[in-house]
Protein backbone atom coordinates (compact mmCIF):
# COMPACT_ATOMS: atom_id res chain seq x y z
CA UNK A 1 0.00 0.00 0.00
CA UNK A 2 1.25 2.96 -0.95
CA UNK A 3 1.51 6.34 1.40
CA UNK A 4 -1.04 8.27 0.20
CA UNK A 5 -3.70 5.01 0.10
CA UNK A 6 -2.24 5.11 3.74
CA UNK A 7 -2.86 8.15 4.97
CA UNK A 8 -6.52 8.09 2.62
CA UNK A 9 -7.41 4.58 4.59
CA UNK A 10 -6.36 6.54 8.28
CA UNK A 11 -8.45 9.54 7.25
CA UNK A 12 -11.26 7.89 6.35
CA UNK A 13 -11.66 5.42 9.26
CA UNK A 14 -10.96 8.67 11.24
CA UNK A 15 -13.84 10.58 10.01
CA UNK A 16 -17.23 11.08 12.19
CA UNK A 17 -19.76 8.27 11.57
CA UNK A 18 -17.39 6.21 9.77
CA UNK A 19 -16.61 2.98 11.66
CA UNK A 20 -15.46 -0.69 10.41
CA UNK A 21 -18.39 -1.72 8.85
CA UNK A 22 -18.92 1.82 7.02
CA UNK A 23 -15.47 1.79 5.75
CA UNK A 24 -16.25 -1.67 4.20
CA UNK A 25 -19.07 -0.66 2.52
CA UNK A 26 -17.69 2.82 1.42
CA UNK A 27 -14.40 0.62 0.24
CA UNK A 28 -17.04 -1.72 -2.21
CA UNK A 29 -18.76 1.26 -3.19
CA UNK A 30 -15.85 3.45 -4.29
CA UNK A 31 -12.73 0.98 -4.54
CA UNK A 32 -10.41 2.93 -2.76
CA UNK A 33 -10.42 5.34 0.34
CA UNK A 34 -9.46 8.90 -1.90
CA UNK A 35 -12.57 8.14 -3.54
CA UNK A 36 -15.25 6.94 -0.93
CA UNK A 37 -13.60 10.38 0.66
CA UNK A 38 -14.37 12.51 -2.32
CA UNK A 39 -17.69 11.02 -2.53
CA UNK A 40 -19.02 11.51 1.63
CA UNK A 41 -20.01 15.00 1.08
CA UNK A 42 -22.49 13.86 -1.18
CA UNK A 43 -23.34 11.42 0.64
CA UNK A 44 -23.68 12.74 3.81
CA UNK A 45 -25.87 15.77 1.74
CA UNK A 46 -28.08 12.85 -0.17
CA UNK A 47 -28.68 11.08 3.57
CA UNK A 48 -30.23 14.51 5.05
CA UNK A 49 -27.42 15.54 7.03
CA UNK A 50 -27.49 19.29 7.60
CA UNK A 51 -24.14 21.87 6.94
CA UNK A 52 -22.13 18.94 5.64
CA UNK A 53 -19.42 16.40 7.03
CA UNK A 54 -16.06 17.35 8.82
CA UNK A 55 -13.51 14.77 7.20
CA UNK A 56 -10.34 13.94 8.94
CA UNK A 57 -7.62 16.21 7.51
CA UNK A 58 -4.45 15.46 5.88
CA UNK A 59 -1.99 16.66 8.24
CA UNK A 60 -3.59 15.08 11.13
CA UNK A 61 -3.28 11.38 9.20
CA UNK A 62 0.39 12.27 8.62
CA UNK A 63 1.06 13.68 12.08
CA UNK A 64 -0.56 10.56 13.76
CA UNK A 65 1.29 8.52 11.41
CA UNK A 66 4.64 10.44 11.92
CA UNK A 67 3.99 10.21 15.67
CA UNK A 68 3.67 6.53 15.24
CA UNK A 69 6.91 6.12 13.31
CA UNK A 70 8.90 7.86 16.05
CA UNK A 71 7.91 5.49 18.68
CA UNK A 72 8.97 2.51 16.05
CA UNK A 73 5.26 1.63 15.05
CA UNK A 74 3.67 2.09 12.13
CA UNK A 75 -0.02 0.91 10.75
CA UNK A 76 -0.83 -2.35 8.92
CA UNK A 77 -4.37 -2.39 6.54
CA UNK A 78 -6.98 -5.25 6.61
CA UNK A 79 -6.05 -6.00 3.32
CA UNK A 80 -2.03 -6.66 3.61
CA UNK A 81 -0.35 -10.13 4.39
CA UNK A 82 1.07 -8.85 8.23
CA UNK A 83 -2.66 -8.21 9.07
CA UNK A 84 -3.38 -11.32 11.72
CA UNK A 85 -5.73 -13.74 9.59
CA UNK A 86 -8.29 -14.43 12.44
CA UNK A 87 -9.27 -10.71 12.59
CA UNK A 88 -9.34 -10.10 9.22
CA UNK A 89 -12.10 -12.77 9.48
CA UNK A 90 -14.28 -11.34 11.63
CA UNK A 91 -17.26 -9.32 10.47
CA UNK A 92 -16.02 -5.58 9.77
CA UNK A 93 -12.20 -6.05 11.45
CA UNK A 94 -10.40 -2.93 12.14
CA UNK A 95 -9.54 -1.82 8.63
CA UNK A 96 -6.31 -0.73 10.27
CA UNK A 97 -4.04 -1.65 13.17
CA UNK A 98 -1.16 0.18 14.84
CA UNK A 99 1.82 -2.28 15.24
CA UNK A 100 5.07 -2.13 17.00
CA UNK A 101 7.70 -5.05 17.70
CA UNK A 102 7.51 -9.03 16.04
CA UNK A 103 4.60 -8.24 13.28
CA UNK A 104 5.36 -11.78 12.14
CA UNK A 105 3.57 -13.18 15.22
CA UNK A 106 0.18 -11.94 14.72
CA UNK A 107 0.53 -14.83 12.29
CA UNK A 108 0.62 -17.07 14.87
CA UNK A 109 -2.50 -18.75 16.57
CA UNK A 110 -3.99 -16.19 19.51
CA UNK A 111 -5.67 -16.34 22.67
CA UNK A 112 -7.13 -13.95 24.51
CA UNK A 113 -7.65 -13.94 28.12
CA UNK A 114 -9.42 -11.48 30.19
CA UNK A 115 -11.51 -11.52 33.23
CA UNK A 116 -11.82 -9.32 36.48
CA UNK A 117 -9.89 -7.09 38.09
CA UNK A 118 -10.61 -7.73 41.45
CA UNK A 119 -10.10 -11.68 40.75
CA UNK A 120 -10.07 -14.36 43.38
CA UNK A 121 -6.67 -15.76 44.54
CA UNK A 122 -7.29 -19.09 42.51
CA UNK A 123 -8.72 -17.15 39.43
CA UNK A 124 -5.65 -15.04 39.24
CA UNK A 125 -2.99 -18.41 39.60
CA UNK A 126 -5.32 -20.30 37.04
CA UNK A 127 -5.37 -17.82 34.17
CA UNK A 128 -1.49 -17.41 35.25
CA UNK A 129 -0.80 -20.69 34.92
CA UNK A 130 -3.36 -21.79 31.75
CA UNK A 131 -1.80 -18.59 29.92
CA UNK A 132 2.17 -20.06 30.88
CA UNK A 133 1.08 -23.71 29.47
CA UNK A 134 -0.86 -22.13 26.28
CA UNK A 135 2.26 -19.95 25.79
CA UNK A 136 4.62 -23.33 25.75
CA UNK A 137 2.57 -24.82 23.17
CA UNK A 138 3.54 -21.85 20.96
CA UNK A 139 0.18 -19.70 21.48
CA UNK A 140 0.14 -16.14 21.52
CA UNK A 141 -1.54 -14.22 24.80
CA UNK A 142 -4.17 -10.98 24.19
CA UNK A 143 -4.70 -9.36 27.30
CA UNK A 144 -6.19 -5.80 28.46
CA UNK A 145 -2.96 -5.63 30.65
CA UNK A 146 -5.83 -4.37 33.30
CA UNK A 147 -4.97 -5.84 37.31
CA UNK A 148 -6.44 -9.11 38.44
CA UNK A 149 -6.84 -11.86 35.25
CA UNK A 150 -5.69 -9.60 32.35
CA UNK A 151 -2.28 -8.90 34.47
CA UNK A 152 -1.94 -12.71 35.50
CA UNK A 153 -2.64 -14.43 31.82
CA UNK A 154 0.08 -11.50 30.68
CA UNK A 155 2.91 -12.59 33.40
CA UNK A 156 2.39 -16.11 32.73
CA UNK A 157 2.51 -15.83 28.80
CA UNK A 158 5.87 -14.13 29.36
CA UNK A 159 6.91 -16.95 31.90
CA UNK A 160 6.52 -19.42 28.99
CA UNK A 161 9.53 -17.97 27.73
CA UNK A 162 9.67 -16.93 23.62
CA UNK A 163 7.50 -18.25 21.10
CA UNK A 164 8.12 -21.36 19.57
CA UNK A 165 9.70 -19.52 16.25
CA UNK A 166 11.87 -17.78 18.48
CA UNK A 167 13.50 -21.01 20.22
CA UNK A 168 17.25 -21.66 19.31
CA UNK A 169 17.42 -25.61 18.40
CA UNK A 170 20.27 -27.49 19.18
CA UNK A 171 21.75 -29.25 15.94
Amino acid sequence: MSDKERIDWLRLIRTRNVGPATFATLMTQFGTAGRALEALPDLARRGGRQGGISISGKAEAKAELAAAARFGARYVACCEPEYPPALAAIDAPPPLLCVKGAVHLLQRPTLAIVGARNASAAGIRLARELSHALGQQGFLIASGLARGIDAAAHVGALESGPPVSWRAEST
